[in-house]
């Protein structure tokens, strides 16, 4: 695709791509349904158009990928998407052949980047010239609407579009709302990730032995992601011994010692830019797990195992926090994050906290039919000791959940 001023037409063949599960995935209806989605959630809330610049949101918009860490940081390409008209792309430039084949894209254009690394003290200029481009765009697809949903922009870009006209309003909720209910496509893609993920763990569980590093065997995660066809790992929490509790420490140089648990979420960005998000724990060497290792493994599981049964369409989210595991008084200061939260190009909405943190960060909503949740646990006693972390990534059906992660617990944990 060559570089256009206006729109062009772009087709691709429809090629159903095979899962490593078995399951097959049509790229191209994949996008076509993200972008619909997206499109209707604009005019729910009727906006004449979205502009994004998060690297995943324009990844969800259009299907398409440029240095993807790079850009998740430095807004260096944007997409406007109008809810009744086309899908523009801004892309880097010299990166127009990236786009390709993207059916979702109806017209190409060099990307304004205005943030300091590029424009340095040009920024205040640039932004109003950006501006100008986007006001040009909603006037010409809005049909008088200035209503426009945008998730990331500094305030020298939200100075210049406002003064230009232009309203302003949340983008992130649109897409949030849009990735939150999975296509078959796209659940098929995700258990070829997440099959992906399940590869790398075995190797994990392999490669554990008594003198490894954490950060030796987060390089094992990582290179079987990468092998594959996979991304990234968006966060280092592999842990083991007393690194285990509180969550939340970072993978080092630590040696892995013989009757140790190592605790790990691989938080993976895996193929096709799918969120395979699941956590184990293992028992280094042969030793026999103590009681307490049992019993905090046991307790985590039965906590996965309980919350997962829950995760019913219709069911509401204070409704399944009201229903969810009581967790003994002595974990709960070091409770996880939350009980629930979605997954799908990341970690995404919903969010449901626990009793003791709803009334601060907990909101209403519904579980839906094709969402993709991951039902999280985390054991570990304030006074100290080890701590066991398990997760498991599940699809709402009508018939109830599916845990479309299969990798199994530890027998030897569970006693």
């Amino acid at each position: 695709m060559e570089r256009s001023s206006g729109l062009v037409e772009v087709k691709e063949p429809v090629v159903p791509i095979q899962g490593g599960t078995g399951s097959t995935f049509d790229m191209a209806r994949m996008r076509r349904y993200r972008n619909d989605r997206l499109k209707v959630e604009l005019r729910k809330r009727d906006y004449a158009a979205g502009l994004f610049c998060d690297a995943i949101n324009v990844r969800y918009a259009t299907g398409s990928r440029n240095m993807q860490v790079w850009t998740l940081r430095n807004p260096a390409r944007y997409v406007f998407v109008a809810a009744d008209g086309p899908t523009v792309m801004f892309e880097f430039g010299g990166c127009d052949h990236l786009l390709r084949g993207l059916e979702t894209i109806q017209e190409i254009r060099p990307a304004t980047s205005w943030f300091f690394f590029t424009s340095g003290p040009r920024v205040p200029e640039r932004a109003v010239r950006w501006a100008a481009e986007i006001a040009a765009l909603m006037a010409a697809h809005g049909g008088g609407n200035r209503r426009l949903a945008v998730d990331r922009v500094n305030p020298e870009g939200s100075a210049a579009l406002q003064s230009l006209g232009i309203s302003l309003h949340d983008g992130q909720e649109v897409v949030e709302r849009a990735r939150a209910i999975k296509s078959p496509d796209e659940i098929a893609a995700m258990r070829h990730a997440i099959d992906v993920c399940e590869g790398g763990l075995m190797r994990v569980r392999e490669a554990l032995q008594p003198g490894v590093t954490e950060n030796q065997l987060l390089a094992v995660l990582n290179e079987a992601n990468i092998a594959e066809g996979g991304e990234y790992i968006e966060t280092r929490l592999l842990t083991a011994g007393p690194r285990t509790n509180p969550w939340f420490q970072e993978s080092s140089e630590r040696p892995v010692q013989t009757g140790e648990l190592l605790a790990l979420d691989t938080d993976m960005i895996g193929p096709n830019g799918f969120f395979a998000d699941m956590s184990r724990t293992f028992l280094c060497g042969d030793r026999c797990a103590s009681g307490v290792q049992r019993d905090i493994y046991g307790l985590a599981h039965e906590q996965v195992e309980t919350n997962t049964a829950l995760l019913r369409q219709g069911v509401g989210f204070r409704e399944f926090m009201e229903k969810s595991w009581a967790m003994p008084q002595r974990f709960v200061k070091h409770r996880y994050m939350s009980l629930v939260h979605g997954a799908g190009l990341c970690g995404e909405y919903p969010y449901i906290p626990y009793p003791q943190d709803f009334a601060a960060k907990g909101y209403d909503g519904l579980i839906e039919e094709n969402m993709t949740l991951c039902v999280e646990s985390f054991i570990g006693d304030e006074a100290g000791g080890e701590g066991v972390k398990l997760e498991q990534l599940v699809l709402v059906t009508k018939g109830g959940p599916e845990p479309l992660t299969t990798f199994p617990f530890e027998d030897k944990l569970l006693g």
